[in-house]
């Protein structure tokens, strides 16, 4: 029999569904007339059946009600929470906890908060207070905060990571670039993300606005991150990229030598990751090569030491590679100036800029690209470019010619592993080509 409720007497449902309904003294051993029939179950509980059928009994449980929240732009955190009725100290505290594992000021627009509330009894849905709260930091990673009370009466936010563990799929994609490398990537399925990584890695060696041409080729190796039901949540690293370029190939493995971490190498266990850039700046075409040349200003042949890019005026200007700035300011004809300091005697200088970055000072470090300036045509200029020189040891010399020092190469035990991972991926990506090949040559089903 299960216990229905208790309102001044008992209903008792036998396992046939037949019930019969008590007052407490039926209960504790009394001798009521018979009930519905003649039947008097009553007389099967012993003294104190009613209290154990009443400890026995489930309290009713309050259900918690979820609000969810997106984020829209200019948006905050306590905003949001007080909006839908958040006491604003409770918001603070939670707020706060929330900081031990992920910034809040990280928040947004599209991202979703689930907000909790929890009624204050069964009988009393509408009267809620505020449970907590959890936010998806990333596709694998879920943040929450949640109510406490401890037996003094203080209520307190806890915080909990929640994080999904992702598998990782191989991926392979290769193609032949009829207009233009991003095309044909993404025309072939490879995420923009994992392109852009490429041409980053690969840009120390290739000039990607120039050099590349029709009939060149590509193929990228790589993994991507899923979850149980193989949805894919993620991409992962790139394990090996390769262009050909005019017949030569450009190739970068991912390799971890164990006291830096994972690099990208060339076949020959050279860091691809170069000392400068060969150009600091995106979407630019070259309206001036190095060399003698009849200003367009001045009306007379001089030679012209460095290299200019036309752009959009507002176009960013990167820093070539990790230097002190030595110079930034205005310098005459050249207008707003940047020359940064690099190692091993090279320095560069950048010139005509509408404005420098903010930070960029005399004497403060910069980072391989790192935002310097922007395009303008600031002093003697005829339009918005970007003058760009490379001096090595006080001698000015032609940026897109010189030969950039490398980075670290791998020696004895390294380079032999190494040697065995490249080793081993070209062979992972001779079995994905032949498949590919297979697969593209395969007539389509009929059904």
């Amino acid at each position: 029999m299960k216990f229905v409720g208790v309102l001044g007497a008992l209903t008792v449902t036998t396992a046939i569904g037949l019930s019969v309904v008590m007052n407490r003294a039926d209960a504790v051993g009394a001798d009521p007339a018979p009930l519905h029939g003649g039947i008097a179950l009553e007389r099967e509980l012993d003294p104190g059946a009613y209290d154990r059928l009443v400890r026995r009994s489930p309290a009713p449980v309050a259900e918690p009600v979820v609000q969810t929240l997106v984020v829209g732009r200019g948006d905050t955190l306590m905003g949001m929470l007080t909006d839908v009725g958040v006491d604003r100290r409770e918001a603070y505290d939670a707020i706060e906890g929330l900081k031990e594992a992920w910034d809040p000021r990280k928040l947004k627009p599209g991202q979703e908060i689930r907000v909790v509330f929890l009624p204050e009894s069964p009988l009393a849905p509408d009267k809620t207070h505020f449970q907590g709260l959890s936010i998806a930091t990333d596709v694998d990673r879920r943040v929450a905060v949640n109510r406490a009370v401890d037996p003094a009466g203080t209520v307190a936010f806890s915080v909990e990571e929640q994080v999904m563990e992702l598998t990782p799929v191989t991926a392979f994609r290769s193609g032949v670039i009829e207009t233009s490398l991003y095309e044909a990537a993404v025309d072939a399925g490879v995420p923009v993300p994992v392109l852009w990584s490429v041409v980053r890695n690969l840009s120390y060696d290739i000039d990607f606005q120039r050099e590349v041409q029709r009939g060149d080729k590509f193929e990228i190796l790589w993994h991507r991150m899923t979850d149980g039901n193989g949805k894919i949540l993620r991409e992962g690293e790139i394990y090996q990229a390769a262009l050909t370029i005019s017949g030569d190939r450009y190739a970068m493995y991912r390799f971890d030598e164990g006291e830096y971490g994972p690099e990208y190498f060339n076949e020959t266990g050279g860091s691809v990751r170069k000392a400068l850039l060969k150009t600091p700046i995106d979407g630019a075409r070259i309206s001036s090569g190095f060399g003698m040349r009849k200003h367009p200003i001045l009306g007379y042949s001089r030679m012209h030491r460095g290299v200019d890019f036309a752009a959009r005026p507002g176009t960013p200007i990167y820093a070539a590679g990790n230097a002190v700035v030595d110079m930034a300011g205005w310098n005459g004809g050249f207008g707003r100036y940047v020359r940064l300091r690099h190692s091993e005697g090279f320095k560069t200088a950048y010139a005509h800029m509408k404005a420098i970055a903010r930070g960029v000072k005399k004497g403060t470090r910069v980072k391989q690209g790192q935002v310097i300036g922007y395009v303008g045509s600031s002093g003697r200029s005829t339009g918005p470019h970007l003058h760009y020189e490379i001096h090595r040891n006080g001698k000015q010399v032609n940026p897109l010619k010189v030969k950039f020092p490398s980075g670290r190469t791998l020696k004895g035990e390294a380079l032999a592993r190494f040697q065995a991972v490249r080793d081993d991926l070209d062979m992972q990506v001779a079995s994905l080509r032949a498949e590919t090949a297979v697969a593209q040559a395969e007539p389509p089903s009929s059904q």
